[in-house]
């Protein structure tokens, strides 16, 4: 049995998809009252269970349970309600670890790029005590992961008890079907495809950093099939533990994803750029980029999708499909 915390989101339901005939599959989530529930209705489940009873079930069914995979947490950047991220994302990630730990089972875990901070320092994944005191996430979210990632290097480091595996992933920018739920945190193609398929202008981001030209800010997208395949391979691989980055080591413009979403449907790119907010100029990241040779020196050997060939398959495949859903 696998469990996946997060299950009926983005990330975790496209992992479903990933881990079928690996084993039974249990959710745990909360549905809502919008579409969500579409999101794993093409997956034969063997429970849904509430973020809340999940250690009754937990404790019911250990036995039978070989990994967790955790993907659930607050994951909007812009959360104010810093009780809420500690209670969700530090308190339930390393309440689960000392479970897993306890039980013997494998935990595998959504930590996230937004724990280098500003990236001044790099984003090289690192996992040694002193490299990870030294970074300097930028929000509350961000924090919350690298409280986790900390105290998870500091147990293994010092042998206390921890689960047979235990891997952490830090995601970088993620896009792919099964996100519609997110809001204002779709990714850009998400949000441009309904422009573009209109025939209207997507609308950017200026930049305010000389370094930068208006659309030239830079991000490691990830297609989210190839985080999943990843995650697979690490249960695959029971002996591969630590902390890894999960990009594709290549940073690409905004512009050059949104001329992707035109390129996809076969149409000319008409780009216009917005002021930035001012509230964000202060804080926000022009360049991110996964150093991702220690997941490769750890056996990975498939590479990621190119961002033109995952834009493709997620706008041909999935948006411009009466079903949408993966």
């Amino acid at each position: 049995m696998i469990v996946v915390t997060g299950g009926a989101g983005f990330i975790g339901s496209n992992l479903l998809a990933e881990l079928e005939g690996r084993g039974e599959l249990v959710v745990v989530d909360r549905m809502g009252s919008d579409e969500r529930w579409r999101n794993v209705a093409k997956r034969e489940l063997a429970d849904v269970i509430r973020p809340e009873e999940v250690f009754d079930f937990l404790h019911d069914r250990g036995g039978d349970i070989e990994a967790v995979f955790h993907m659930g947490a607050i994951s909007a950047t812009t959360e104010r309600d810093v009780d809420l991220i500690v209670e969700q994302n530090i308190r339930l990630t390393l309440d689960l670890f000392r479970w897993c730990a306890q039980e013997k089972v494998r935990l595998i875990y959504a930590s996230s790029a937004a724990t280098y901070g500003d990236g001044s320092g790099g984003f090289e994944d690192d996992d040694s005590i002193d490299a990870l005191a030294q970074l300097r996430p930028m929000n509350a979210y961000g924090w919350s992961k690298h409280v986790v990632d900390r105290r998870i290097a500091r147990v293994l480091r010092e042998g206390g008890s921890h689960p047979p595996q235990v891997v952490g992933l830090k995601f970088f920018n993620v896009y792919g079907p099964n996100e519609y739920h997110k809001g204002s945190m779709r990714s850009v193609v998400h949000q441009v495809h309904p422009l573009a398929a209109a025939g209207e202008s997507a609308r950017l981001f200026e930049s305010h950093h000389p370094d930068y030209e208006h659309g030239g800010q830079l991000r490691d997208f990830v297609y989210v099939k190839d985080v999943c395949a990843v995650m697979a391979w690490l249960y695959d691989h029971p002996e591969v533990q630590g902390l890894y980055n999960l990009g594709t080591g290549q940073a690409r413009s905004f512009a050059d994803l949104a001329r992707a979403v035109y390129q996809a449907l076969g149409k000319d790119p008409l780009i216009e750029y917005v002021p930035m907010p001012e509230e964000l100029r202060g804080r926000y990241q022009y360049f991110t980029e996964a150093r991702m040779e220690k997941l490769v020196a750890a056996g990975w050997t498939q590479g990621f999708t190119s961002l033109e060939d995952g834009v493709r398959d997620y706008v041909q495949a999935y948006l411009e499909q009466e079903d949408p859903y993966r």
